[in-house]
């Protein structure tokens, strides 16, 4: 028997959050756009959002519940939060990296990290990662920090060399 999930990420978006909800399911396998509430008369003088336009956007990304909510231009991401998406191959790291960073901030790549055309941080890196750097005292490990110090999206064959002490 598996449980609801009973803890969901809610997304704060101006205006965008049918389109994000769109843009991250075509990403992501498994995944699908849920119910779209829209807002009514009720509240206006609050929330000052046209009847009919759209509240929140429940969607799934592979099995992961989110809600993105149409809440105005109040708040904005930032990197105190992010999501990770923990890859097993190359070709993994290279597809989400490609994908969620397409007309995002290209400043903001450092170290398997990127903000999405949404402004949304995102980690992008090989499951592998967290064995080859986890060790402060390990001089492998040492290696690997400083390759991955140096990369943008996260190159698994130049962390295994400098890891490994061929690189």
């Amino acid at each position: 028997m598996q449980l609801a999930q009973t803890i969901t990420p809610c997304l704060w978006f101006d205006n965008q959050a049918e389109e994000a909800a769109a843009f991250y399911t075509a990403i992501f396998r498994n995944s699908r756009i849920g119910r779209i509430s829209r807002y009514g008369k009720e509240g206006f003088e609050i929330h000052g959002r046209p009847e009919g336009s759209v509240m929140t956007v429940e969607f799934e990304l592979d099995g992961q519940a989110f809600t993105a909510l149409n809440g105005g231009p109040v708040f904005r991401f930032n990197e105190a939060v992010s999501f990770q998406v923990i890859c097993e191959t190359q070709e993994e790291v290279d597809f989400y990296w490609d994908r969620l960073g397409a007309g995002g901030d290209e400043a903001a790549q450092q170290c398997g990290w990127l903000k999405d055309r949404f402004g949304l941080s995102w980690q992008v890196f090989p499951r592998m990662l967290t064995e080859w750097v986890g060790d402060p005292a390990s001089e492998k490990s040492q290696r690997a920090m400083g390759a991955m110090l140096q990369m943008k999206k996260i190159d698994l064959e130049k962390l295994r060399q400098a890891y490994e002490g061929s690189a």
